[in-house]
């Protein structure tokens, strides 16, 4: 309570020392919840991790290696035998066999090192218009695995980054065209009222009404298999925004029938000016900061939607790369039981969807004035 007092006099001191607008009072009201803050830097530096794969992945998405379903190989600072080293490194594995369940087997060994380095040479690849082959890390004269290698010996540490781009742009998009038409359908509806608004909600209900698993089986029929990953990214976003535009239609509803009432509104329209007119100059700016709030917490839900499709083969199948492709291959226990790795996209899912969340917190903070932050 004493830092929250605190913060509040500091704001009370910006007002009487100089003029505070309202978006510098949101900024201030957004940066005293530290959750959200942490939130908003985990996502930039996912974006940014997330667009320039090429270079912050130590190996390409389809870079194969010898080495199938190898265990992680974590940096270390220590050796075995007690001895610190100022620069990382990691062992090199002895590859053999188990004789009794013939399951390939990876033992260190510590004879072996592979110090880590930063800026490395490594797979080419090609990035809007540059074609490099300089990599953030790696391992001098051998393979690095921070999340070990999949069933066919790819990086998966690699592969969750690439996976990045896909998975969090479905959020973006899906999220941008719901907004437009949330905001839209919802301010005509609750604007105009009458007839428009009963046709709207109820076509709304029908909306949410259906099924989601039998709805997603429907469409995965739909799909045709020799599509390729771009049209069904392009496909699955379109579908998705289709079905979360309901939900910010009616918050957007709620806010215009409050806001229709209010005096300036009333001596706008005496005035003379035109519904399509006060719509834009009073009730879309009115109804912006929520709706930007609701559309940031509807961006986790897009990202686990896409995930689920993709992990029940009904969403994008490979050779794209998404955290939900990636766990497919997590579907069988008994491959999870010889390499629980594979699981490892979770933690990504979880930490994106947490920091969405957060900075969603935050915002709807901010642009409420009976919040105690």
């Amino acid at each position: 309570m004493a830092a929250i007092s605190g913060d509040t006099e500091v704001i009370s001191d910006l007002f009487v020392t100089q003029q505070v607008s309202y978006r510098q009072l949101l900024y201030l009201r957004f940066c005293r919840n530290r959750l959200a803050v942490v939130g908003f830097w985990i996502l930039a530096l996912l974006y940014v991790v997330a667009l320039g794969a090429e270079f912050f992945a130590p190996y390409g998405k389809t870079t194969r290696f010898g080495d199938i379903l190898a265990p992680p190989r974590l940096p270390r600072m220590v050796d075995a035998e007690g001895g610190l080293h100022l620069r990382p490194f990691v062992y090199a594995y002895t590859k053999g066999r188990d004789p009794e369940t013939l399951r390939r087997t990876y033992i260190a060994d510590t004879a072996e090192k592979y110090p880590l380095r930063l800026f490395v040479r490594g797979d080419e690849y090609k990035f809007l218009f540059i074609e490099s082959d300089l990599h953030l890390f790696g391992a001098e004269g051998g393979e690095i695995f921070l999340l070990g290698t999949d069933n066919q010996g790819r990086d998966l540490f690699s592969r969750v980054i690439y996976g990045a781009r896909l998975s969090t742009t479905i959020g973006l998009c899906g999220v941008a065209i719901s907004l437009v038409l949330g905001i839209i359908i919802g301010m005509i509806s609750g604007y105009f009222g009458g007839f428009v608004d009963q046709a709207i909600q109820r076509g709304i209900e029908v909306l949410l009404s259906f099924p989601s698993i039998p709805l997603w089986l429907a469409l995965s029929a739909l799909l045709p298999l020799d599509w390729s990953p771009r049209r069904i990214f392009f496909f699955i976003t379109i579908i998705l925004s289709i079905l979360n535009w309901g939900s910010l239609a009616r918050i957007v509803r709620g806010l215009t029938l409050s806001v229709k009432n209010e005096e300036y509104v009333l001596s706008a329209r005496m005035g003379g000016g035109g519904r399509w007119w006060i719509i834009r100059r009073h009730l879309f700016p009115a109804n912006l900061s929520y709706a930007i709030v609701a559309a940031t917490l509807s961006v986790p839900e897009m990202i686990l939607g896409e995930t689920a499709l993709s992990f029940l083969g009904l969403g994008l199948r490979p050779p794209a790369v998404s955290w939900g492709v990636l766990l497919q291959a997590s579907q069988k226990v008994s491959v999870l039981g010889v390499a629980p790795w594979l699981i490892s996209p979770v933690a990504f899912v979880i930490v994106t969807v947490l920091a969405f969340n957060f900075v969603g917190d935050g915002l709807r903070d901010a642009v409420d004035p009976h919040s105690r932050y």
